[in-house]
């Protein structure tokens, strides 16, 4: 059951026709200059948690209690997380009425830059409290520019592609992303390895804020050779853009859009923070195995995501959405129980475990591709970046602490928290593919210019 035919008529997918079975040489540029710019700025986002002990040390007065220096340091990491919606909704209202690609380039250097600044600021023991105020502001601007980027960099390659390669170039993209933490991890693992703690501490803890900075701002010039997506300039050419403001229009007109895109990316943040965060730090307490094993682990487990988003974006474009939905819901679910059921029995089988469930978070290369489809062309930046940055601000960050409480009861609740968002994917997964209403919503109709009303 392929619940992800394009509407007859669609201009972008009459413009595909004649190659809609393969991807053009052109699609292929779009996808990987997308894919490298998303891993470089989420490496630019994420390597902060990495160096987060080191930086609360240099940027917080050296007498006060540890505790207050953690919490400030991660009131700062966390600050980022909060500017995401506010920055995705502003970058977004332009993206519909400016351009895509304009913003796709602008969220890239607002995340260079403040990262190569950051690689460069002057400590507390130089400039006093203009430190933690300037590293605050500089996180804010790599909050407001993530949360442009991820949505703005899906709606992207999303309208280069034929809409038959819709999930695949959405599950590519997410592969870049995720590879962004595997990368910061490495980094991490690198400083460490080469060099001591006083030399950490000392300088080099600015090395990978400076290569992440430099590297980014490669890619705001490697950006400026991709093109405006069909979609938009063919809305232009025949003032098809939004008559009013997006956010507006989507509120009033989307609702069922922005709902199966929240709850989607609710599950995708069951599948991220729980199992890929949490889980080391979990696995490495309860089950007394050493952090470097749990975190080598990690490591492996990540590259195991980025195969599972290309496998579970392929599969949107060959099975559909909703079925993909369904089948990836309950591997995640089923995956996760088993691998922390056995880690209590036999620690030995912690990586093909980790790697196999790290393969079912593969989840999240179908997710953009479920959240898009509802949002016409006039809106979709908008519609996408308003439900996937505000559940995201939710859900993703009241989670650790849920997570955290339910532990309390059972050292098993984790499996708990996937298992239930694995059963909602699951019942929204066969909603989109049985119902009418469902498979209406998944169809690539508003891959063409007109916007289409409900």
């Amino acid at each position: 059951m392929n619940d992800s035919v394009p509407a007859a008529g669609s201009a972008t997918a009459a413009h595909d026709l004649p190659n809609e079975n393969s991807l053009k040489r052109g699609d292929i540029k779009v996808l990987g200059l997308s894919a490298l710019g998303g891993a470089l700025e989420f490496y630019d986002f994420v390597i902060f948690v990495f160096f987060a002990t080191v930086v609360g040390q240099l940027f917080f007065p050296p007498d006060i209690p540890e505790w207050l220096r953690q919490v400030q340091t991660f009131g700062i990491f966390a600050a980022g997380y909060l500017a995401r919606p506010l920055g995705g909704i502003i970058m977004a209202h332009f993206g519909d009425t400016l351009g895509r690609k304009k913003m796709f380039t602008l969220s890239i250097f607002m995340m260079s830059l403040p990262t190569l600044l950051m690689g460069m600021l002057p400590t507390y023991a130089v400039i006093g409290m203009w430190a933690p105020l300037l590293l605050i502001i500089l996180r804010i601007f790599q909050g407001a520019a993530v949360g442009g980027e991820v949505p703005g960099a899906w709606v992207f390659v999303s309208e280069h592609v034929a809409p038959r390669h819709n999930g695949l170039a959405c599950g590519t993209l997410s592969m870049g992303l995720v590879g962004g933490i595997l990368l910061g991890s490495l980094m991490a693992s690198a400083i460490n390895s080469v060099y001591t703690p006083e030399e950490v501490s000392d300088f080099a803890w600015r090395i990978p804020f400076i290569i992440g900075g430099v590297f980014g701002l490669f890619s705001v010039y490697l950006r400026r050779w991709l093109h405006e997506t069909p979609v938009f300039a063919e809305m232009q050419q025949k003032k098809a853009l939004a008559a009013e403001l997006p956010l507006k229009m989507i509120l009033r007109e989307q609702r069922p859009a922005i709902a199966v895109a929240m709850a989607v990316t609710w599950v995708l943040t069951a599948a991220i923070v729980v199992v890929i965060l949490m889980t080391p730090s979990l696995i490495a307490e309860l089950e007394g195995l050493t952090r470097a094993a749990a975190f080598s682990a990690n490591s492996l487990a990540i590259v195991a995501v980025c195969i599972g988003c290309i496998v579970s974006g392929y599969m949107v474009d060959r099975i559909g959405a909703g079925v993909t939905l369904v089948l990836w819901s309950a591997l995640l679910g089923i995956t996760y129980w088993i691998f922390l059921a056995t880690m209590h029995s036999d620690p030995s089988l912690l990586v093909p475990l980790y790697c196999l469930t790290g393969f079912s978070v593969g989840i999240v290369g179908a997710v953009p591709s479920i959240a898009i489809r509802g949002f016409p062309p006039a809106v979709r930046f908008t519609g996408l970046s308003f439900s996937y940055n505000v559940a995201y601000a939710i859900f993703g960050g009241f989670t650790p602490i849920l997570v955290s409480l339910m532990m309390t009861v059972s050292p098993l609740s984790p499996t708990w928290y996937v298992a239930a968002l694995s059963l909602m994917g699951v019942v929204l997964g066969l909603w989109l593919a049985l119902s009418p209403r469902g498979r209406e919503l998944m169809e690539i109709f508003s891959f063409g210019p007109a916007p289409r009303r409900r």
